[in-house]
């Protein structure tokens, strides 16, 4: 029962497994998650440990995976999803060499497949290509003879090979290709330059988009023909089409050889579509069987490759013939880490059974706290905060009452809480279908869905307390308030208030919460500001009593008896003679103070707590008039300044009294006083130095005492936002759902529809979501630093198991 309060037991435990049974020990362990272990050879790199081949054997599988699995993606193959009771245990040796070559046999017969399909494709995207210029080009050849004649004046008169008769003398030659549209008009401008402008460039476009064989995306691409003479410009131009990547074909002249030409090329694509065909159903037969396997030997890799990662973590003895390691274990599970290994050695058929022992050691152990679904949301608000040092008291525990009822404080609201709970009871209720979803934002609230239940549960009962539901109030048990007056003073003319006092009418307790006549009251607002506040102080203040006793938990445990008196004591008499005080002085007013009284308990003389406050640690005064009275009672004065005048005293005694308790302890048992150590060390203890204790203990005195104001002040927070959001949701009530109420006709019953679905959308989205937010997000604050920085110090680390499925996990979010 204890370890519920704090986090469990953790002990150092050495085990002595033999080689053989190394592999099914770990696998064992792992699948139990109970045992962190330690590595016993840091200064030993990677590279040089005993398993290194296999862990590259492993990471060489995990690679052929990743290239089956992207295959797979390219080809929008599915993968099935394993169910939990569906996973594979870790491979043994036998399985581990036909996994190893099944992997192969499928990555060799993709990578095959994948070259011989991108050399297909490239054949028939040529082929294709091939035909666009064979019958694109056919108009330009027959206006050859056009171009000839005309040839002279489009050739640069200086050029020496193109004096008149050259062009006779030559014969017009051309180079004929396909480049993208985008290209062409640079394309274009490259060859005049090159040419002189001797070059004549005709282009057709391909009709639709063609696929680019560096890309793979769709483009547009043209076919061109350029005719040019001499063979030293044919070069040129052939660097240039190869510069942009340009497609040059044999293209021959004669219309001919151009449509037998055509006809081969068509005879050839079919043959290549065949063969693309086959190629494709082969390739998907065979994806399609790899996919049926593959999330099984991706587990099964992981797992492999985590065991050999931690059996490098080991150390073999002297002899060679057993390997030491060396992990934390929670106490709890001592047993079960001994079953496992008996049950490993049994499987490997070990000469030697695997042992273990628990070490002594110095060293402080992780921290382990044992959740379940429902407290796990509450810790991992604690350990964000910072991981609580080992069996210090866990304020989770506390959390998971403390946390919903501040929040519904500040969000009281009947219906408002009854949607969080609905959203919540759903969460919950679908959790086995929902908890394979892994969007980020989903799984947030997901993880959370406990804490918003509770929120929502709370919310209600404080609704029921303010009597508050979407704004409006339930007059359930009937109000409390009857008037006594007459009817004539009802109805004259000059009254504009009627005041409702206990002395004058019939008047009586209401049963639970608020009385819905307080709805209706013009004086609304200020009697509940007085009273939110008022509240929001006095839970303010248990709220940090209670963590400064917290703290009596945690030296009680760690047997620090001197810090009960020297740090506890003063903490809580400087809480309580203050704060505590002035929240007696609330109730104090609220009981003796009441309207059928009159004199000096009368509610016209009750006195200011704050202005009684203020003079109590200033030691003012203030004048009252008569029969009225400056204290509420008698001797209260010399009982303010007694108190005041010890709680000044708490602040020496905080700041000097354990200091010079360690400084007489050290002299008492002539110890030698520490030595100064290199590299700082996790806080501050009494193996410090004398000046190190004073400066932290002054830094701790200054932050008690000035957060003591600031704390018991920030929980003005919950009269605040409280009173926010009652305002807000009477805002949204009166400003859109109420409009649709003011047609009496056919058209108001349309427009209350319109109405109600806007105020809706904006009750959930500003109320329940932003204002919820809000609210957590300050209740949040008020217990990492108002309650536990009394008694939370925060300085361990997390206990890390060699667990599988925390392996598996983080590689699926990878």
């Amino acid at each position: 029962m204890g370890d519920m309060f704090r986090s469990e037991k953790m002990a150092l435990c050495q085990l002595f497994i033999q080689p053989e049974a190394a592999y099914a020990s770990i696998a064992e362990l792992g699948e139990k998650g109970c045992v962190q272990f330690r590595d016993l050879n840091e200064e030993v790199s990677a590279f040089q440990r005993k398993y290194v081949n296999e862990v590259r054997r492993c990471d060489d599988m995990e690679r052929r995976l990743r290239y089956v699995e992207s295959e797979m993606k390219k080809d929008e193959v599915k993968l099935p999803v394993l169910r939990p009771e569906e996973e594979p245990s870790a491979p043994n040796p036998r399985e581990i060499v036909d996994l190893e070559a099944q992997l192969e046999k499928t990555d060799n017969e993709l990578r095959e497949m994948s070259a011989n399909g991108a050399s297909l494709d490239a054949n028939f995207r040529h082929m294709q290509e091939l035909k666009c210029v064979l019958e694109n080009t056919e108009g330009f050849f027959s206006d050859q003879e056009v171009i000839n004649l005309d040839v002279n004046r489009k050739l640069d008169p200086e050029d020496p090979a193109n004096l008149p008769g050259a062009a006779q003398r030559g014969q017009l030659a051309f180079v004929a290709g396909v480049i993208k549209l985008e290209r062409f008009f640079s394309f274009e401008r490259m060859l005049w330059r090159i040419s002189r402008g001797n070059i004549f460039l005709r282009r057709a476009d391909i009709d639709g988009l063609v696929a680019d064989e560096e890309t793979g995306r769709p483009v547009l691409k043209t076919v061109f023909v350029a005719f040019f003479q001499g063979e030293q410009l044919k070069q040129r131009i052939k660097k240039v089409c190869t510069g942009y990547h340009a497609a040059v074909y044999p293209c021959p002249s004669s219309h001919a050889e151009r449509k037998e030409m055509i006809k081969d090329v068509n005879v050839r694509l079919e043959d290549l579509k065949l063969v693309l065909s086959q190629s494709a159903d082969h390739r998907s037969r065979v994806l399609n069987s790899a996919s049926k396997h593959l999330p099984r030997w991706s587990i099964m890799v992981r797992k492999m490759k985590a065991i050999y990662h931690i059996l490098n973590f080991f150390n073999p003895d002297v002899t060679g013939k057993c390997l030491i390691g060396e992990g934390w274990v929670p106490t709890n599970d001592i047993s079960t880490v001994q079953d496992a290994l008996a049950r490993a050695s049994k499987i490997s058929e070990s000469s030697i059974p695997a042992f273990m022992n628990v070490i002594e050691t110095n060293e402080m152990p992780p921290t382990y706290t044992r959740t379940n679904k429902f407290t796990n949301g509450f810790q991992n608000l604690v350990d964000s905060y910072g991981m609580a040092s080992y069996r210090e008291v866990n304020p989770a525990l506390y959390a998971c009452i403390t946390f919903p009822f501040l929040f519904a404080v500040m969000f009281g609201d009947l219906g408002h809480g009854l949607i969080l709970l609905l959203f919540a009871s759903w969460l919950i209720i679908k959790e086995k279908q929902l908890s394979s979803i892994k969007e980020e934002i989903f799984n947030i609230f997901f993880g959370g869905r406990y804490i918003i239940f509770l929120m929502g549960i709370f919310s209600i009962y404080t609704g029921f307390i303010y009597n508050d539901v979407f704004s409006k109030s339930m007059n359930i048990f009937g109000s409390a308030w009857h008037m006594n007056y007459t009817r004539d003073v009802v109805q004259d003319e000059n009254l504009k208030y009627i005041t409702l006092r206990p002395n004058d009418t019939v008047y009586k307790t209401y049963p639970f919460g608020m009385d819905p006549i307080w709805q209706l009251a013009d004086n609304k607002i200020i009697f509940l500001n007085t009273f939110k506040m008022k509240l929001s102080i006095i839970v303010g203040v248990i709220h940090m009593i209670f963590g400064v006793s917290m703290s009596v938990v945690n030296f009680a445990y760690y047997k620090k008896y001197a810090s009960i008196f020297l740090e506890f004591l003063p903490q809580v008499l400087f809480l309580l003679l203050l704060f505590g005080y002035m929240v007696f002085m609330m109730f104090f007013k609220w009981v003796v103070y009441n309207d059928t009284v009159e004199g000096p308990l009368s509610p016209a003389c009750a006195p200011s707590i704050l202005i009684l406050f203020i003079n109590m640690i200033l030691q003012g005064s203030q004048d009252t008039p008569e029969p009225c009275k400056e204290f509420m009672f008698e001797g209260q004065k010399s009982i303010q300044q007694v108190f005041v005048i010890i709680a000044i005293i708490c602040i020496p005694w905080m700041l000097l009294g354990k200091p010079l308790y360690i400084m007489i302890k050290r002299k008492t048992s002539g110890a030698p006083p520490p030595k100064p150590q290199s590299g700082g060390g996790e806080g501050h203890g009494e193996d410090d130095e004398m000046g190190e204790i004073f400066i932290h203990q002054a830094i701790h005195t200054i932050e008690y005492v000035l957060s003591t104001v600031s704390h018991t002040a920030s929980y003005l927070r919950l009269w605040a936002l409280s009173l926010a959001h009652a305002q807000l949701s009477e805002v949204l009530w009166n400003m859109v759902f109420s409009m649709g109420f003011k047609y009496d006709s056919y058209i108001g019953g349309i427009l209350i529809y319109v109405f109600f679905g806007a105020w809706a959308l904006l009750t959930v989205g500003i109320l329940v979501l932003i204002e919820g937010l809000s609210a957590f997000l300050h209740t949040l604050r008020l217990h990492w630093v108002e309650f536990m920085s009394k008694f939370y110090e925060g300085a361990g680390y997390a206990f890390e198991p060699f667990a599988f499925k925390t392996i598996l996990d983080v590689s699926d979010d990878d």
